[in-house]
């Protein structure tokens, strides 16, 4: 039997490409699916809160709802910004340590997630952090006694916000540097720079933000790179401190010593 060797190269060199521009174009398609989890839960199972809120609804593109926490007029509000999987109730282990301490908060969902009506965008979620900012002014809460806290891609956002306003502080709990850099580690093969939607690119953007930041980041993170968040840190010119922790990976441990972080920074900013 005879194999035109010829023939199959020139298939192959057709076929290869052809299956190259599929997956492209694949991936430009469907990678909000890919990026953003409403319906997912990376976390550990929840227990109930350990205090009272108030439920709300911020106007946004749609409405978008909310927990409001104040237990001192005086104290500052942590205006917090959740990752990219989960509900609100997947974050109450960290809102039951917020109660404890001398902060007020608001934690709200983006528009696609927690039942919110529409579909997650980067500009689409910086419009929804900047309404919740608004909505927070609103009961006199002004900019100067408002934390920003962001939780892995809510790191992204709160930068990006941090960038116009001036406020108390912020706090990255497992940053990373863009999305494209990131998007790039896990696709090599890809020409992500021309397919990426969705850049978050908060290097550019750290040293617009005026407040001093606190960066946390588990050493062993497997989504997000440690290295990232130290660059984060490393990279801001302003003030600054870190918890760093060896054995951590992407969803932090929310221990004493990490809550004593927290606490301290808060402290440092009155």
């Amino acid at each position: 039997m005879r194999i035109n060797f010829k023939m199959t190269l020139s298939k192959l060199f057709f076929i290869i490409p052809l299956i190259y521009i599929i997956i492209c174009i694949f991936i430009y398609f469907y990678q909000r699916n890919l990026l953003y989890h409403p319906g997912e839960n990376n976390y550990l199972d929840e227990g109930p809160l350990n205090h009272k809120i108030e439920k709300i609804y911020i106007n946004s593109e749609s409405s978008l709802v909310g927990w409001h926490f104040q237990k001192n007029q005086n104290y500052k509000t942590i205006l917090f910004f959740h990752g990219n999987a989960g509900k609100l109730d997947n974050r109450i282990y960290k809102l039951n340590e917020f109660s404890k301490m001398n902060v007020n908060y608001l934690i709200f969902a983006y528009r696609g997630f927690s039942g919110n009506d529409g579909n997650p965008s980067e500009i689409g979620l910086y419009d929804d952090a900047l309404a919740a900012k608004k909505w927070l002014n609103s009961k006199k809460i002004e900019d100067k006694n408002i934390i920003l806290y962001g939780e892995s891609l809510g790191t992204a956002i709160a930068l990006n916000l941090a960038k116009d306003y001036s406020f108390s502080g912020v706090i990255l709990e497992s940053p990373f540097t863009s999305m494209e850099i990131l998007a790039k580690s896990y696709y090599p093969y890809l020409p992500v720079k021309y397919l990426l939607k969705d850049k978050y690119n908060s290097i550019s953007k750290l040293n617009n933000n005026s407040a001093p930041i606190l960066v946390m980041h588990g050493m062993r993170d497997k989504i997000v790179p440690f290295k990232m968040g130290k660059e984060i840190f490393t990279k801001f010119n302003g003030e600054k401190s870190s918890f760093f922790v060896e054995n951590d990976d992407h969803m932090m441990d929310f221990n004493k010593n990490l809550i004593n972080s927290i606490e301290l920074f808060i402290t440092d900013l009155n």
